[in-house]
């Protein structure tokens, strides 16, 4: 839901010139902007893999819940595919921002009791130490899907329509997905000194000019 939330914003950004989708399946979109790798195994990219070269920007949207997970598995998937990726990306591309989209309540300490905190901390820490010219690492929490969205988990469809009250509620805990692409892109075009950008600041740098 995230990536293609942020994808839409990147095709209709005067600005981004292309885009690399890089996932398991075909986006099932077509766009003068946008190139498709499709890869079976993130684990499996070689640090010298060139269709990876030439980008000022990494947007790492992908992710997965952890219910029903043992620590090690949701490790396997969250930190060591990430940390891998991240790594291709840098050898490639030296100078570009990695934005790696992790969630509201990450454990940055790594020594909390809730496992999925831990190891977001543990995969935000480390990217931070990678090289890159910027990390920034985005939490999100309740966003609205943007308009024409596909990929939408089906609790969506039950609390959505929910997302004016949220944002009454709880404006710190909500966004929209338009006001978390746009800020991912704004990070890009305007640099951020904060390296971690929670809801109120998603909010700010959506507005940013371009």
């Amino acid at each position: 839901m995230v990536g293609e939330g942020v994808l839409l914003e990147c095709l209709e950004h005067p600005q981004v010139d292309q885009v690399l989708s890089v996932s398991r399946k075909p986006v099932g979109r077509t766009h003068p902007k946008l190139k498709e790798y499709l890869v079976k195994e993130f684990l499996d990219l070689r640090m010298d893999d060139d269709i990876l070269s030439g980008y000022d920007a990494c947007f790492f949207c992908a992710g997965v819940s952890s219910v029903g997970m043992k620590e090690d598995q949701y490790t396997r998937l969250t930190y060591d595919i990430t940390l891998h990726f991240a790594k291709v990306i840098l050898a490639q591309n030296p100078q570009s921002t990695f934005i790696y989209v992790s969630g509201r309540g990450t454990d940055s300490t790594e020594s909390g009791r809730v496992m999925w905190a831990r190891v977001k901390g543990r995969t935000e820490n480390e990217l931070q130490r990678l090289g890159f010219a910027q990390v920034h690492l985005f939490r999100p929490a309740f966003m609205k899907a943007s308009a024409g969205q596909r990929n939408i988990p089906t609790i969506y469809n039950f609390i959505g329509f929910l997302y004016p009250v949220f944002k009454l509620l709880i404006p710190r805990g909500t966004s929209t997905l338009h006001q978390v692409g746009r800020a991912m892109i704004n990070c890009v075009l305007h640099p951020c000194p904060q390296s971690v950008i929670e809801v109120p600041m998603i909010h700010v740098l959506a507005d940013s000019k371009d």
